[in-house]
């Protein structure tokens, strides 16, 4: 099931690597036993991927799918009395 091509994208990512870790020892204390990465990949990937890409990669309103932390502000400079 993780052979989806956004799931194969997600899986690249490190901070989604770390999600899905905790997620597998949060599911598996709760379960008493060690459930897996496997299941815990597809268990996260099912239940919060979602959420999870809508607040880390937010598209811009436009819909163009560029994500708001690569359109950075002009930086404004200092205004020079001399």
């Amino acid at each position: 099931m993780l052979q989806d091509a956004p799931n194969k994208e997600l899986l690249q990512n490190r901070l989604v690597l770390e999600e899905i870790a905790r997620h597998q020892w949060i599911e598996s204390e709760k379960a008493g036993r060690d459930i897996g990465f496997e299941f815990a990949a597809e268990d996260w990937l099912k239940r919060f991927s979602k959420a999870w890409m809508d607040y880390h990669l937010p598209k811009q309103k436009s819909g163009e799918g560029v994500a708001r932390a690569a359109v950075l502000p002009k930086k404004r400079r200092a205004k020079s009395y001399l």
